[in-house]
């Protein structure tokens, strides 16, 4: 899906481009009426290296938006969550305790399903279950977020690096003229370096913002899931009750 994204990202681009190559595009008649210009040329002034900043923005926008999705799918209150798993447990009823976790399908029913399913087991093995699935949950919520940091740091150089092209090809006409130059002679080059420029960082700024939020939100998270895995696992340590021997056994307690 990311790659599909990026070549039609790349197409675009490219295709943009030439059309203002063929075209014979200039400053002058960029202009619009009222003496302005449109965003869309604005990025043709940048020139080639406009190229990686907007597949770098179009990738940044869908992992931002991915990312959004799984995180807001994958959140559960885990306090009502717990009771209805210690109720089950309490009961006896191993077996839908498991059930239920598989219903809800979330970091936490996945993670907790690994422990009950040790249930019988010592407490250390329980630990190690519940703590490798918590290691894989946490990679599947931290999925994608060094894209988006990678983004963040790479936009703005990809800019600067079009500052540099631009700043060469603007001394290069100087060269070229011996010095009988005017403004409008050099304003190729001094558009492409301000506009890679101010693509570029706007696009770091865009991702380092979404990147820091995001990254707050999946620490919330995992906090969250720490203190619930914990909660489960001081659950299964609690010694069972002697005022009530016709009661089930409780499978659930670790002896």
């Amino acid at each position: 899906m990311i790659f599909k994204s990026v070549s039609i990202a790349s197409v675009f681009a490219v295709s943009l481009l030439q059309n203002a190559d063929d075209a014979d595009v200039n400053l002058p008649a960029q202009l619009t009426d009222d003496g302005g210009m449109s965003l869309l040329e604005l990025l043709v002034q940048g020139g080639y290296i406009m190229i990686p900043i907007l597949i770098l923005s179009f990738v940044a926008i869908y992992v931002i938006a991915e990312r959004w999705k799984f995180l807001k799918n994958s959140y559960m209150p885990s306090k009502p969550f717990l009771a209805a798993v210690e109720d089950m447990l309490r009961a006896g009823e191993t077996r839908a305790a498991m059930n239920h976790c598989e219903q809800v399908n979330k970091p936490l029913g996945r993670i907790l399903k690994q422990g009950i399913s040790r249930l019988g087991r010592p407490i250390a093995d329980i630990e190690e279950g519940i703590k490798n699935a918590g290691k894989k949950e946490i990679f599947m919520m931290e999925k994608r977020m060094d894209w988006l940091a990678t983004i963040a740091g790479v936009a703005p150089l990809i800019g600067f690096l079009g500052t540099v092209t631009g700043m060469i090809q603007a001394f290069m006409q100087i060269q070229s003229l011996q010095g009988n130059v005017n403004p409008s002679v050099l304003a190729g080059g001094i558009w492409e370096a301000l506009i890679t420029t101010a693509a570029g960082l706007a696009v770091g700024i865009f991702a380092y913002f979404f990147y820091n939020y995001l990254l707050g939100r999946i620490n919330r998270m995992i906090f969250e899931l720490e203190m619930a895995t914990t909660e489960f696992i001081e659950l299964l340590q609690k010694p069972a009750k002697k005022d009530k021997p016709a009661d089930k056994p409780r499978d659930f307690v670790v002896r």
